[in-house]
């Protein structure tokens, strides 16, 4: 294998499988990426036997081949490569030789006999989906996924087709059993032949990888789930997702349906305030009290080790008086999530759950569970 490529593509492309390959080194060769040459295109893989990745750029190949190589050497140094052409080069012994000008760099390989064999695409039913509203879907999901892994059916975010009040919607929702978000968004023309069955369970890591691809795509881009696995296809990358296997809790049953207590407050006071009070909670709980009187809510915390805080800010509320507590970084995470400058919190007691929304978007909505501070 010998080809040259231009520096800010390969590293581009070599930056994408880079998130992807495997960090904790339970099998060395995944924190390889495998590279391919074809017809003047070099083509990647990268997995961490959950999330696949391949993509393809153009260059100039001077003799075909395959090669593995450790992503993270070759990405810090094509970042410190000046811009211009890179040659690549496989040696004896599966060695790789990477030069521009007077820089030369050889580094070990594996033989690509070695590396795990990649997740196969037989499906050609693929359907468009409005990147900025997967996207915004799971920034406002995936912050709520637990990370027990005994508890393996909520290390990710279950996505299903829902219906109400005769429209059809794309609904997301986690939970790790101490809060859940939950949001659905209107399915438009194009998304409406999407099969989600009775819907899929999608793992943290592959979220983040999608929103990552998501982020740099055009409007739309295109999904299937083919199996076990869910495949996005967005110009020439295409992303493998393992699906956790499972079902998701009837998580209907933690939604509040009745609450008597409600309050209105600007989010961007909360958030302010909530921040610096916590400062002073105990670091593993991180509790804070919320007291509610008429027209104020204070927030106090407590931390024998370190001291006290309390602050008070204005809100919209004529109920009972009422103390309740919560882990101010669960607040915190839900409040992050918000656009809208106001936001309405609604309560039965100090042992009920707590239901936090945006005062407009009626479709998003997050259940947090209170503490006994």
């Amino acid at each position: 294998m010998k080809i040259q490529i231009d520096k800010k593509e390969f590293l581009n492309l070599i930056a994408k499988a880079q998130n992807v390959v495997e960090k904790r080194n339970t099998m060395q060769v995944l924190v390889n990426v495998l590279l391919e040459t074809k017809s003047n295109l070099v083509k990647i893989y990268a997995t961490d036997l959950e999330v696949s990745l391949t993509d393809e750029i153009s260059c100039q190949v001077k003799e075909e081949g395959k090669a593995v190589i450790n992503a993270k050497s070759l990405f810090e140094i094509l970042k410190e490569l000046p811009d211009g052409m890179v040659s690549f080069e496989k040696k004896k012994n599966h060695w790789i030789e990477i030069s521009q000008g007077k820089s030369i760099f050889n580094i070990v390989g594996l033989n690509p006999d070695e590396y795990p064999v990649f997740p196969t695409l037989s499906t050609d039913k693929f359907t468009k989906i409005n990147s900025k509203v997967l996207s915004e879907m799971i920034e406002k999901t995936v912050y709520s996924v637990s990370n027990d892994e005994t508890r393996y059916h909520l290390n990710g975010v279950f996505f299903e087709k829902h219906v109400k009040e005769n429209k059809a919607f794309f609904r997301m929702v986690a939970t790790d059993g101490h809060r859940l978000s939950l949001v659905d968004r209107p399915i438009d023309a194009m998304s409406e032949k999407f099969d989600l069955g009775p819907g899929i369970i999608i793992p943290k890591k592959g979220l983040n990888e999608l929103k990552k691809i998501l982020d740099f795509s055009d409007d739309m881009l295109e999904m299937a789930v083919e199996g076990a696995q869910l495949i996005v296809r967005t110009n020439k990358t295409y992303l493998f997702i393992r699906l956790i296997e499972g079902k998701y809790p009837n998580y209907q049953q933690l939604i509040p349906q009745k609450l008597g207590l409600s309050l209105q407050v600007p989010r961007e006071n909360l958030l302010a305030s909530l921040k610096r009070v916590s400062l002073l909670s105990n670091q593993k709980s991180k509790g804070v009290t919320f007291s509610l009187t008429d027209g104020k809510m204070e927030i106090t915390s407590n931390n024998p080790e370190m001291g006290d805080a309390k602050e008070e800010i204005e809100i919209k509320y004529t109920g009972d008086n009422l103390k309740i507590g919560f882990n101010a970084r669960y607040v915190l995470d839900v409040l992050a999530s918000f656009n809208e400058e106001n936001l309405s919190i609604s309560l039965n007691d100090h042992l009920s759950p707590g239901l936090i929304k945006p005062a407009i978007d009626i479709d998003y909505k997050c259940i947090v569970m209170p503490m006994r501070i």
